[in-house]
């Protein structure tokens, strides 16, 4: 197997810095798809919860159908005691006798009008909850709509740039295996803790390109030199010179001053 070869310091900060590019650019497509992968997952995630709500609700109507049932049947058997009792009233032989079938039939009056009851508030809640169930299922149409037409459009946005990224990728997977373990996983963290995505920068009108805090002059000619890995002390950034970046330095120089120009003018 062939030995990896050594690269200079110069060579990994290019590298770096190259794969920074890829990366960014990368990063502007996933801005282009914006919310929307987000989006279709709440959307799956809202349908598969009123999926399981409606479920919840026929299971919980059925059981309240077969307690109506019950409830009926009682009423039934209630009801064919008090037949019963009365039958039996026609028989009795003493006061006792009397009063004890009295109390049964009053007793099964009164289990009547408490089924009754009960079937009158099972069935006012069956209605609730077919109600319930009625919104859920428009609410679901809605939502498998809304998710259909989502999706569409991410499926429309990954098609046209699934190409550029799959490329993307691959040339940010070539340039990582230049890199030193040690400053790729450095690199990496520093890149996901930013809030721009950036973990290499180039010094800008003498100040660190990503926390824009001011870097000595020797600092900055340690940074030129390329002798070394140079961070900005104040966010942790790898920092290189514009013209390893590939930035004229004339041009920035050019645009520092039409911006001084600007600020005298204003403040005049």
């Amino acid at each position: 197997m062939a030995k990896k070869k050594e690269l200079t310091v110069e060579e990994r900060l290019d590298a770096l810095y190259q794969l920074q590019t890829t990366l960014s650019k990368i990063d502007e497509i996933k801005i282009l798809r914006g919310e929307l992968p987000l989006e279709v997952q709440d959307l799956e995630d809202e349908i598969e919860g009123l999926n399981t709500r409606i479920s919840n609700n026929k299971e919980e109507i059925e059981e309240i159908k077969k307690t109506i049932a019950g409830k009926k049947i009682k009423i039934e058997e209630a009801e064919s005691s008090i037949e019963k009792y009365k039958s039996q009233l026609e028989n009795v032989r003493n006061n006792k006798e009397y009063d004890i079938l009295s109390k049964d039939i009053e007793y099964q009056n009164l289990n009547i009008e408490l089924y009754k009851k009960n079937i009158k508030d099972l069935t006012e809640e069956s209605k609730v909850k077919k109600a319930e169930l009625d919104d859920s299922k428009v609410d679901l149409e809605d939502k498998k709509k809304e998710f259909e037409i989502k999706q569409n459009e991410l499926g429309e946005i990954i098609t046209e740039t699934k190409q550029d990224e799959e490329k993307l990728r691959e040339q940010a997977k070539k340039l990582e295996e230049k890199i030193e373990e040690r400053l790729l996983q450095s690199y990496k963290r520093i890149r996901k803790n930013s809030r721009n995505g950036l973990g290499i920068v180039y010094v800008q009108r003498d100040a660190c390109g990503g926390c824009f805090n001011k870097i000595p002059p020797q600092r900055q000619l340690d940074i030129r030199s390329r002798k070394k890995i140079i961070v900005c002390e104040y966010c942790g950034r790898v920092l290189i010179d514009p013209e390893l970046a590939g930035v004229n330095l004339e041009e920035m120089q050019e645009e520092t001053k039409g911006k001084k120009k600007r600020t005298t003018r204003k403040k005049k």
